[in-house]
């Protein structure tokens, strides 16, 4: 791997796009760190490093910047709207329509994405600035004033189309998904907070120095089989052979040969895990609208991730958003109706319906393991919390996001040196 970011970095137009990337994530971390107009610092301190850190601390990293900073919001609109527009496009013949017209449709699509995003910033914006106004320390502002609050809401919304102007510009001018390497970017500068928690344990006031270490050494054997399993299932697929009968084309024989559809285990991706979480927290956000309220807060206890039945909840909810999201991004019709028209069958299956049944199987059956695969690991950060005491700086999110984009990262690599006759890592 080492080897493959050296020869990376002696390529000069590879070298740009990778300092690009750097430049921009960098203006993102910056754009982090800038407070909002009006807010103050010392209460924000406090409400971040409260009582409700743990809540604080996910949904900072579901957002994707800040708290309390111009880039609060980070990418989310986007990725929300983009998740809606996906949705939108399978439930509206035009959109879907839309999609198939190419690249003009596509730009199309893009564009209703952005403004999408804008109203969703506004919205998303109001309410974060509401409940920075009513939180356990009081107003988070300097000044109870209608023009701070507009300010703070222009700000907020401004900072995330600019984030969202970068992620495209990564996109286009870097290397993979823009969005996918802000998200990155934001989960790894919170690691440190992990480390500093560990390294607590062993520190010289520590109460069992010992202990601390045996529970360091058996956390890190934990974590590194999590990420072994993780990259595991991310690449896991499972291949239906299809072969494809012979066609006379004037006087040339084709067809006659074999291939394989090939269908991940990880189909729904985090998709499953932002859907489950951000329902699981929307009592808590409705709180911030209405505090005081007897029925939200005790609603919200209830659906914690510090208590068993939110727990329950929680895997609950992952695995009817991995099967509901599966049956939006997988058409085993219009599988079996491509393979049809391109002469292409399954062996033992018969075309048309058949087909299309045995693909639909093979689809029930990687969900429930991937839905599997998404509880074990949106539980792991729960439960070295709720075991071992101590926060580990990761959710359940992060590890899917990270492993994804690495691996992903490294591949675009690879296949941009390939085109320059270097060897791969990964072959």
């Amino acid at each position: 791997m080492f080897k493959l970011f050296a020869n990376a970095w002696k390529v000069k137009d590879i070298r740009k796009k990778i300092l690009f990337i750097f430049l921009i994530l960098l203006i993102f971390r910056i754009g982090s760190r800038i407070p909002l107009p009006g807010i103050d610092l010392s209460l924000l301190d406090k409400y971040l490093h409260g009582s409700n850190t743990a809540e604080v601390n996910i949904i900072t990293l579901m957002m994707g910047g800040g708290a309390g900073s111009i880039f609060a919001m980070g990418i989310a609109p986007y990725i929300t709207s983009s998740i809606i527009m996906q949705l939108l496009t399978v439930a509206i013949p035009k959109l879907e329509q839309l999609q198939k017209e190419g690249e003009e449709g596509r730009k199309k699509i893009s564009q209703y994405t952005r403004i999408m995003s804008v109203a969703l910033s506004i919205i998303q914006a109001s309410a974060t600035v509401y409940s920075y106004r009513y939180t356990q320390t009081g107003s988070l502002f300097y000044y109870s004033n209608i023009f701070v609050y507009i300010v703070a809401v222009i700000a907020m919304v401004t900072g995330t189309i600019l984030v969202m102007w970068m992620g495209e510009l990564l996109t286009e001018r870097g290397i993979g998904n823009g969005s996918s390497f802000i998200i990155f970017a934001n989960i790894i500068s919170n690691l440190p907070q992990g480390v500093m928690s560990l390294s607590s344990m062993v520190a010289p006031g520590a109460e069992n120095v010992v202990m601390g270490w045996v529970t360091i050494i058996i956390l890190l054997a934990l974590f590194t089989a999590l990420i072994a399993f993780v990259v595991l299932v991310q690449d896991g697929e499972r291949r239906i052979p299809v072969q494809y009968s012979r066609k006379m084309i004037g006087k040339q024989m084709y067809g006659n040969n074999s291939s394989f559809i090939p269908i991940k285990v990880n189909i729904a991706g985090v998709m499953s895990i932002i859907f489950a979480i951000s329902l699981l927290q929307l009592p808590q956000q409705l709180l911030g609208f209405f505090p005081g309220n007897t029925v939200l807060q005790r609603i919200t206890n209830i659906m914690s991730l510090q208590n068993w039945i939110g727990d329950i909840i929680y895997i609950v909810l992952i695995f009817m958003f991995t099967f509901f999201y599966t049956s939006f991004a997988v058409n085993p019709v219009e599988m079996a109706e491509n393979m049809r028209k391109n002469g292409g069958f399954i062996p033992g299956i018969r075309p048309g319906k058949p087909t299309s049944d045995y693909v639909q199987k093979t689809i029930d059956r990687l969900s429930w393991i991937g839905a599997v695969f998404y509880c074990l690991i949106a539980m792991a950060p729960v439960l070295f919390q709720r075991f071992f005491g101590i926060n580990v700086g990761f959710g359940g999110t992060t590890l899917l996001i990270v492993s994804g984009v690495a691996l992903e990262f490294v591949k675009q690599l690879e296949s941009q040196l390939l085109m320059r006759h270097y060897k791969g890592f990964l072959n």
